[in-house]
């Protein structure tokens, strides 16, 4: 919900939602009806309902985070709970006010989202206006697997400013250090004394009741009271009578990275679509805004930067292995054709690999297919190795290729 938001009020959304989700599950509770794949459904409403790898550990009014546990794989008999994800995020939309995202819990290190669009540059001002105008084009152009494009920073976080009256205050003769500390004496507490108890030691925080503290009329009737330094008398002041009030919206917090200022799209992907394609279309759309000024960059980063980096490496890392090996190899035989030979079977296993990706119909993660791949290479090779060093004994004990046994007794025939 928008910050700000009552914890009451986001509780009352986080509950319609929990409606929904156990429709979608078909589970009702007052009816005893269970879903015998669904292990728990736990629902956090502003403590502990930050996103896991965020690293937020805080308690946020705004916040509400339904968790759906099933059961594991091997006893769900064969069903799946990728239906369970798409209907969740049709049934979830319209409810107005509310960003709701729907994914699936992330194993591993931390990752950044499929889709992932960095905007960055010096002035703030100029970066929220490019950030704000590529969010509207990119969700006109309406590509397709993309949930939801949000933004990482709060743009209408609510905040009531009080400037001092400093003319005002000089007439009165009290000083802004004396108003604030009124203010933050009321809001935050001011520690008046100590108490100890053995060797344990307690602040005493003074603050004002939590009626009074929550609501703004009743701070600013509060007074400020002090000793007139000029004629010597104890002088009372309300603080109304002091400060400029001021409702206003501000960030709600400034990102940095690589030194600049930085504003990020993101979004979760729809089943049946990848990080690579869709951020090969976004690339396009991207291309086709017209509304980034000068000293701002847009760039696509997520986890489709993260798995090209990494299968770069890979690649490298693939290259480097196969010539190290092959001269392993043409050291240990003392034939490069032996040794080709050997590492021709590596090409037989990616082939291998690709057809059982079609044969099931599996997705293709590039770097866990880039990871199997070399370590099924060490495996065929080691294969290929112990083919070659038995072909060699069979021929030390005197045996014949079949090539040569066909010559062989084509010769004996004619003769």
């Amino acid at each position: 919900m928008p910050a700000g938001t009552d914890v009451k009020y986001t509780d009352s959304i986080t509950r319609l939602l929990e409606t929904k989700v156990n429709h979608v599950l078909g589970i009702d509770p007052s009816a005893n009806k269970t879903n015998p794949i669904v292990e728990s459904i736990i629902s956090n409403v502003a403590v502990g309902a930050a996103e896991p790898n965020s690293g937020s550990m805080g308690a946020r009014s705004e916040l509400g985070r339904i968790q759906i546990s099933f059961v594991e794989f091997e006893k769900r008999h064969g069903h799946s709970t990728k239906p369970y994800l798409d209907s969740l995020r049709a049934s979830i939309k319209g409810i107005p006010g509310a960003e709701i995202t729907v994914d699936k819990q992330k194993g591993g290190p931390p990752t950044d989202p499929p889709v992932n669009i960095e905007v960055s540059g010096e002035d703030f001002d100029e970066i929220i206006k490019s950030a704000t105008g590529l969010k509207n084009f990119l969700d006109s152009a309406q590509v397709p697997g993309i949930e939801e494009l949000k933004m990482d920073i709060d743009l209408n976080n609510p905040e009531i400013t009080l400037t001092v009256n400093r003319e005002r205050a000089l007439i009165e003769g009290v000083s802004s250090a004396q108003i604030g500390s009124q203010i933050r004496t009321a809001l935050f507490g001011n520690e008046a004394s100590k108490i100890k108890d053995g060797d344990d030691e307690y602040k005493i925080q003074v603050r004002t009741g939590e009626l009074q503290r929550n609501n703004l009329t009743d701070i600013l009737n509060m007074n400020v009271s002090f000793r007139d330094m000029a004629s010597g008398k104890f002088k009372s002041v309300p603080i109304s009578s002091l400060v400029n009030i001021d409702y206003t919206n501000t960030l709600g917090s400034v990102k940095r990275k690589n030194q600049k200022r930085t504003i990020t799209l993101y979004s979760t992907l729809l089943s049946g679509y990848t990080s690579t394609g869709i951020n090969a279309q976004l690339k396009k759309v991207i291309n086709q805004f017209r509304g980034v000024s000068n000293n701002v960059t847009i760039t696509q980063t997520g986890e489709g930067k993260q798995q090209m980096e990494t299968m770069n490496f890979l690649q490298f890392a693939f290259i480097w292995s196969v010539l190290l090996i092959l001269l392993v190899l043409a050291w240990q035989f003392n034939s490069m054709s032996k040794s080709v030979i050997i590492l021709t079977e590596i090409v037989f296993s990616i082939i291998g690999v690709m057809l059982g990706f079609a044969i099931t119909g599996m997705t293709v993660s590039s770097v866990m297919v880039g990871v199997g791949v070399l370590g099924l290479a060490g495996i065929v090779i080691k294969n290929g190795i112990l083919v070659i060093e038995f072909a060699d004994e069979l021929r030390e004990r005197g045996l014949k290729p079949v090539r040569q046994l066909y010559k062989l007794e084509k010769s004996e025939l004619f003769r």
